[in-house]
Parts: C-alpha cells; sequence; structure tokens
C-alpha cells in the first residue's frame, strides 16, 4: 500500500511540472516582468520564515518570476493575513501561514476578514516538528524533570509564545494539560522577541519550531526537553519525544501552507500550486527541508480547502478545552 501511495503521489508531481511548465509560461508572459510577493504573518527567525525563504529562489524559478518575502507580524498574524485578503487576485500577492490562520476565529473577537469566503487556500506543504525549549538555566533536561520544576513554581512559571491565540501558545497550553501542571502565558509579538527573551532569561520556557531553534540549540543558548512529534525525527535524532517520555497524548504538528486572496482564478490556483511543488521538489530545497526536519507533501488545491475547514473546527474544540478566552 504504500508503495502504491508513494507512486500516485510521484505521478502526481509529474503532472504538476507539466502543468507548471505550461500555465506558468503563459502566466508569466501575460504578468511582464512583475515581481510575486509573499507575505508573510510571521517575524523573522519563525519557522515558516526560516522555510519560506529557503524555498525562495526555487519558487521564484518555478513562477517564472522574482520573488520578494515580506515579513508582517502583528495581531498574532491577523496583519500579515489581512495584507494577502485586501490584495488583487492576480497571482502577484500570496501568504505563506501556519496554523495560526486557522485559530483566528476562535480566539479573536472580531476580524477584518471571513476566512471561509476572503482566502483562496492554494496548497497545504508540510509540517515542522513543534520543540519544548527551556532557558540554560532552568534544572530540567527530561519531561519528567520539567514537570517537577513546574510543579515546584506552583504555576509561577512564565512561558512564552509568538502571540496570544497562536499555535505556539496552544501547544505549549497543550503540554500543561497533558502533564498536569500550570504556569503564567506571556505573549510577545513574534517568535524573534520571544526567542531574545527566552535566551536573556526573562521567560523560562516557549514551544517552537524546530528551524527556528535549532542554532541556539547547538550554540546552548538554548537547551530542548522535547519533541512534539509521533517518532523521533532524521534532523535532531538525539532528540526525545514527548511519547517516549511518558506524555503519549502530546503530539503537535505545526503545519504551513500558501494561500491567495479570494476570487483566485481556478488556471492560476492550479498553476501556484504546481509550482509550490516544484519548488519543494528541488533537490536542494529537500535537503535543507530534510536538516530543518520539515516534512514536505504538498497537497492539492482541493485538499486544501477541505483541510482548511477542518482544521478550524478542531482548533475551536481545542482552544475551549485550553480556557482561551477570545480578545
Amino acid at each position: 500500500m504504500k508503495n502504491i501511495q508513494t507512486r500516485r503521489q510521484t505521478l502526481r508531481q509529474l503532472g504538476a511540472l507539466t502543468l507548471a511548465g505550461a500555465a506558468g509560461s503563459a502566466w508569466a508572459q501575460a504578468a511582464g516582468d512583475k515581481t510575486v510577493r509573499i507575505v508573510l504573518p510571521n517575524a523573522v527567525s519563525s519557522g515558516v520564515d526560516t522555510i519560506t525563504r529557503t524555498a525562495q529562489n526555487a519558487l521564484s524559478k518555478a513562477l517564472g518570476h522574482p520573488v520578494v518575502v515580506e515579513n508582517q507580524p502583528g495581531a498574532g498574524g491577523v496583519l500579515g493575513v489581512q495584507t494577502v485578503v485586501r490584495a488583487a487576485p492576480d497571482g502577484l500577492t500570496l501568504g505563506v501561514v501556519s496554523n495560526n490562520v486557522v485559530i483566528f476565529p476562535s480566539v479573536l473577537k472580531s476580524l477584518p476578514f471571513d476566512l471561509h469566503t476572503d482566502v483562496t487556500p492554494i496548497a497545504i506543504c508540510g509540517y515542522t516538528p513543534v520543540v519544548l525549549v527551556v532557558n540554560p538555566k532552568v534544572p530540567a533536561t527530561n519531561a519528567k524533570e520539567f514537570t517537577a520544576f513546574l510543579k515546584s513554581k506552583n504555576g509561577e512559571a512564565n512561558f512564552a509564545s509568538g502571540g496570544n491565540g497562536t499555535i505556539l501558545h496552544l501547544a505549549a497550553e497543550m503540554f500543561l494539560d497533558e502533564a498536569g501542571v500550570k504556569a503564567r502565558h506571556i505573549p510577545y509579538k513574534g517568535v524573534g522577541p520571544m526567542l531574545t527573551d527566552l535566551i536573556g532569561g526573562q521567560v523560562e520556557f516557549a514551544t517552537a519550531a524546530l528551524p527556528s531553534v535549532q542554532q541556539h540549540l547547538k550554540s546552548g543558548a538554548l537547551r530542548a526537553i522535547g519533541i512534539a512529534t509521533s517518532q523521533r525525527v532524521p534532523a535532531a535524532p538525539d532528540l526525545p519525544t514527548f511519547v517516549e517520555q511518558g506524555l503519549p497524548g502530546y503530539v503537535v504538528e505545526a503545519w504551513f501552507g500558501v494561500i491567495g486572496p479570494k476570487g483566485l482564478p481556478a488556471a492560476d490556483v492550479k498553476r501556484i500550486n504546481a509550482a509550490v511543488v516544484t519548488a519543494f521538489a528541488d533537490p536542494g530545497v529537500m535537503e535543507a527541508m530534510a536538516k530543518q526536519g520539515n516534512v514536505i507533501n504538498v497537497s492539492t488545491p482541493e485538499r486544501a480547502q477541505t483541510f482548511f475547514k477542518d482544521e478550524m473546527l478542531k482548533y475551536a474544540k481545542l482552544v475551549k478545552k485550553a480556557g482561551i478566552e477570545a480578545q
């Protein structure tokens, strides 16, 4: 069965490459020498930022146009998505988003857009591992010791996130729930500022995408307690999962995908999807993704649309369970 699925995926990718060549050349001629803007509703140094910039050159080649990456963090990612929503549906403004985009409706009382009608899902690209990291001064090296540390702090330990209601906030809340402990949430305006204060010791722990903290783990600026995957990842083989550390329910997949504004023609959706498949199949990009620990499996546009709807329902339940109040 696995071989059949692999063969089907390969055939789909080959078909996408052909489509990218045909549709892409026609669109490239029509669009002239214009630049494709990819908006990230995330700060520099976030997992999505690292991934997108790694694939930037390959995306430019596949799309047939120069690609610029713009970080537009703020309001937990709402500002960046709003930029994409307000853009003309001409294929020249796209967004690369994470789980955060489907969490918005559950944690914000009002949004300047409707995810059901104002966004065009183009592709779910894959997911990146989430790790729980601590400042080295925290006296814990594994889940058991860390849980004991949190219990000793009686809820006074501080954890950081890239914003209230973001996937990193929920990932930390999920750990606390699974471990049966409490801690105080300190939201930041992006992953970069969050990591700065975590390394500086202003906060004691956080969850983060593996690509965004790899260098800090290697340098010793941060210490990893565990990784929230079902199995160990090749990019960090020495890092134990929380499943094997006695927390079987703590598995988090931080996915990332490509979106466009509403009204994007079906032909452009297919063309961009094909270009994304092509870019992530580039040998250099594939090697970099593997080193970062990312799992790549680019979906069809149809699957992306149903995935968004399913994820909104899933996170609505998680937000309610975590007791996060809409702001």
